[in-house]
């Protein structure tokens, strides 16, 4: 298989040549337009040292009218015992995402990634939902926004289900303000178990068109400090 390199222009190779597995390119960097070039073009980076973008097929979502919520989870939502916010501590977020923890000794999430996603925020264009219990912070997800469109990147816990009730909170949060693609990358076990689902690259590729020319609304404020959705 032919590996495309990158260099300094803005541009990705054609996916319709790429194979299944879904490594798109290598090279070019992880500076805030090409990122969101990237995102907007079915593409995200995986590794920094040498930088790999990628686009696998299928791909995976949440559907967000979908979210599959056990019992358990619900009884631990209403329970209240999380307090959530939004935008409060992206970086410290990223930064548990990228620590190690039971079962893994490193994530993917290097020093590089820590600045590129850090200054996206900055930005404007990538937000975090934090899970505290005092003022401890226990879980969080952070990704990436752009129009109708989010990119759920990583999350993590410190406290059992911390992370689950984080990812609650943020599909309300995308369902509350209209988003229409909710991509994850890759089924995991946890997210098949909330309801994670594959669909093809060129289905993913047509919604995702529509999704980021979405009139971008939602409100990402740190003043929204208790985005709590009740459940039924």
């Amino acid at each position: 298989m032919q590996i495309n390199i990158l260099d300094d222009r803005l541009c990705f190779p054609d996916l319709s040549l790429v194979n299944a597995e879904g490594l798109v390119a290598i090279g070019g960097d992880l500076s805030a337009p090409r990122l969101l070039l990237a995102y907007r073009s079915g593409i995200f980076p995986w590794t920094a040292d040498p930088v790999t973008w990628w686009s696998p097929d299928p791909r995976a979502i949440f559907e967000l009218d979908r979210f599959h919520v056990s019992r358990s989870l619900a009884r631990m939502i209403r329970a209240g015992d999380f307090q959530i916010t939004i935008n409060k501590a992206f970086r410290e977020v990223i930064e548990g995402c990228a620590a190690p923890a039971r079962g893994r000794r490193s994530t993917w999430i290097s020093k590089e990634f820590i600045e590129a996603y850090t200054a996206l925020h900055q930005l404007g264009h990538a937000h975090s939902l934090e899970c505290w219990q005092g003022n401890a912070l226990v879980g969080g997800i952070y990704g990436v926004s752009i129009g109708g469109f989010f990119a759920g990147e990583s999350m993590f816990h410190r406290t059992s289900n911390a992370s689950k009730i984080a990812l609650y909170h943020l599909v309300q949060h995308l369902r509350k303000w209209n988003f229409s693609l909710f991509d994850i990358q890759m089924v995991t076990p946890i997210t098949a178990q909330l309801g994670g689902i594959t669909i093809p690259r060129a289905e993913y590729l047509r919604r995702l068109a529509a999704a980021v020319e979405k009139s971008a609304s939602a409100d990402w404020s740190p003043a929204i400090t208790e985005p709590i959705y009740p459940i039924s």
